[in-house]
This record gives structure tokens, sequence and C-alpha cells, in this order.
């Protein structure tokens, strides 16, 4: 272990001096340090980041109001608002597009394959423009939050998943507005597990996306999806977060600070912690959601219309069960859209995989969580949902 002496001056005048241990070949390491915050993002290092804390309570008290401020707008005027109306509309819900629940461009089947992708591309965007918004603006207000804690994650795995899934409930947004909250929470130094058990809690575990389950579904299938995102969040997550930090090395860094603020030092902390945190995830997330979205609208325009028609197959649900969870759906659309293949007919072993694969994760979430995590992480979820939603469809097959 080698002692690296560096130099901050961060969000602050003040300068200050932060000892850290650590590998002599370790890589890919970047600090940012406050009047009493350290933030760390690494993908060979696991942070356990003690920080010592006099004058922040300021700082936190402002960005606590950023949080509940923006959080707020989203939840009252626009999140639950939708989801209410979708709960009430029962089985009348309608989904016009095919990733969205309306459409700015309507898409025909006999239009040209470039022309839809197009089309269907644009339908995404802009369905997701309002959670999109929400997610770029309240990932970097954690990130900065988070950074002026002392303790981030625990020793446990289990209360770490725990404390992730606590997060994700309340929060209201989608397998693909979640990710660049995800991207800020590990940046924060928040565990792998904290962050995969929020992303699965979000969508799959909100109480008006899992009364519309119960509501639209016999029971069986209802318990069926509910126990497809324990599994995940309880098992998959605890199992597969070790493999990530086996060969991590914790960094220790103490930071010693005596400055007091005032509110005028910490309003202007706080921005510039913002900034800074905000080209952090936007750099990365925005273009990955581009990107996700023209790979979600060239997937979704090669199926055919009679894909899921005649009689379930093994290889048909795994088939449903790869593509479900690849797709970039919007909040409660997997609920939607699986009831309304059921009502029009679609084998229940169908059902069952797209109900429990569809919207949990998607390209974007995994691209993100590939590119911030660990691309062993992304692989392993997409192939454990996968697994989840063909298992889903044998037993419906079975029962049926």
């Amino acid at each position: 272990m080698a002692d690296v002496v560096y130099q901050v001056q961060l969000l602050t005048r003040s300068y200050y001096f932060v000892r850290i241990d650590l590998p002599v070949n370790s890589n890919d390491l970047w600090v940012a340090c406050g009047e009493d915050s350290l933030a760390v993002q690494t993908s060979a290092l696991n942070l356990d980041l003690p920080v010592a804390h006099t004058g922040s309570w300021r700082s936190r008290a402002l960005l606590v109001i950023l949080m509940v401020t923006i959080a707020g707008v989203f939840w009252v005027d626009s999140r639950y608002p939708a989801l209410m109306k979708r709960y009430h509309s029962g089985t009348e819900i309608k989904a016009s597009g095919a990733l969205t629940f309306g459409t700015v461009y309507k898409v025909d089947p006999s239009t040209p394959y470039v022309e839809r992708v197009w089309r269907t591309t644009v339908n995404w965007l802009d369905a997701n423009r309002v959670g999109m918004t929400f997610s770029f603006l309240f990932g970097p207000a954690a990130l900065s939050f988070l950074a002026t804690l002392g303790q981030r994650r625990t020793k446990s795995r289990y209360v770490n998943t725990l404390v992730g899934a606590l997060v994700g409930v309340p929060l209201g947004v989608c397998s693909n507005c979640i990710a660049p909250i995800a991207r800020g929470l590990y940046s924060s130094g928040m565990s792998t597990e904290s962050v995969l058990a929020a992303m699965f809690a979000s969508p799959a575990l909100n109480v008006v996306v899992l009364a519309m389950t119960f509501a639209l579904f016999p029971l069986p299938l209802a318990l069926l999806k509910l126990a497809s995102v324990l599994f995940l969040i309880l098992f998959f997550v605890p199992l597969i977060s070790p493999k990530a930090d086996s060969t991590s090395t914790t960094l220790n860094c103490v930071i010693d600070i005596s400055a007091e603020q005032t509110w005028g030092e910490a309003l202007t902390a706080v921005a510039r912690s913002y900034v800074k945190s905000f080209w952090i995830v936007f750099r990365l997330a925005f273009p990955l959601m581009l990107l996700a979205a023209v790979l979600g609208a060239i997937a979704v325009e090669l199926i055919p219309q009679s894909a899921l028609a005649g009689h379930a197959t093994v290889w048909g649900i795994v088939a449903v069960s790869v593509i479900a969870a690849f797709l970039p759906v919007p909040m409660a659309f997997d609920v939607a859209i699986a009831f309304i293949l059921m009502a029009h007919g679609t084998p229940i072993p169908y059902v069952a995989a797209i109900l429990c694969t569809l919207g949990i994760v998607s390209v974007y979430s995994l691209s993100v969580v590939g590119k911030t995590i660990s691309w062993k992480i992304a692989g392993a979820t997409y192939g454990t949902v996968v697994a989840i939603g063909t298992l889903a469809g044998l037993i419906a097959r079975a029962f049926a």
C-alpha cells in the first residue's frame, strides 16, 4: 500500500489535504472534496468513506430542500396522477404505441421499417421526457447530498439491499428513468446491492403498480409477478454483489475541516457541487438514453404481429423473455400490455413471461449498470431476468 497525498480545492475556498491508502497499481479514481464532503467514484475500489463533519449542516439542509422540491413537483404534478389514471382505467386501459402508452407519430405496420423505427424512437423520447427530466435533476442532487454523509453503506449486504429497496419503492420511476438516479447513487459511494435493489424496486414494487397487477390478473399470475421481483431483490442482489466486490480494496479517506459555513457559502458550495454532480450523471446517462431509444425501437419493430399467436412453446417462451427484458418501456406498461395481450387471447405462458420480465430492466438500465458498476453485473442481471421470465412461462404452461 502506498500513501498518496492530495491537495484539493473544491466547493469552497478552503484547502484540504486528504491521505489515501490504496494499491500502487489501482487506477480509474475520481475524487471530489467539499467543505466537509467527499465523493469518490471508481471501477476498481470498494469505498468506505469516513468523513469529518463540522459546518456542513447548512449545505445538507439546502440539498434536502432541493431533493424534496424536485421529487415533490414530479410526484404531485406528473407521476402519481398518471399512475392513478391508469389504475382507474381498469380493464379499459390502452396502449397505442409499441413502447409507449401514447404516440406523437402514428406507426403503421405498412410503413417502411426505417420510418417505423424513427417514429417509435421519437414516441419513446416524448413519453419519457418528464420522467427523464426528473431523473437527470434528482440524480445529481442525491449524489451531492449523499457525498456529505460519512456512512452510505453498511457491512451487511442484506441491510444494504433493504436500504436500496426502501429508497426505490417511493421513487415511482420506470426501469429507464431510474438509471440516471442509480448512476448518482453509485457515484456517491452507495453499495452495489443498494443501487441494484433501488433499480428493481422502483418500477416493480410501486404500490400503484402492484395494485394494478392484482386488480387485472388472476391471483396466481399476480403472485408469480411479485415472487419474481422479490427473488431478484432478496436473493439475486445480495448474491451477485460480492462477486463484483470480491476483488475490491477498501479506500479510507479522512478530511479534517475546521471552517464554519455561512448560508451564503453553503449556497455557493451546493451550486458548485450540483453542477459537478450533474455532469457526472449527464455525460454517461444521456448518450446511453438516446442509444437505448433507438435500440428499443429497432428491436420492437422487428417483432411480427403474429409472433404471439398459436400455442405457447418452450422456445417461444424463451424468445419472449429475451426480448421483453431488453425493451425500454415506461412505468406500468408491462402490466398494461400483458393484460391487453391476455384479453386478446394470447397464451397465458407468454403473458406470464412478459409480466415477469418487461419493465424490470431494460437495455438502458443495463447499459448504465455496465458502464457504472460492471458489465458482468449487467450481464448477470439480464440473464437472471430472462431465466425468471422463462421459468414463469413454463410454470404457467404446466398449469394452463
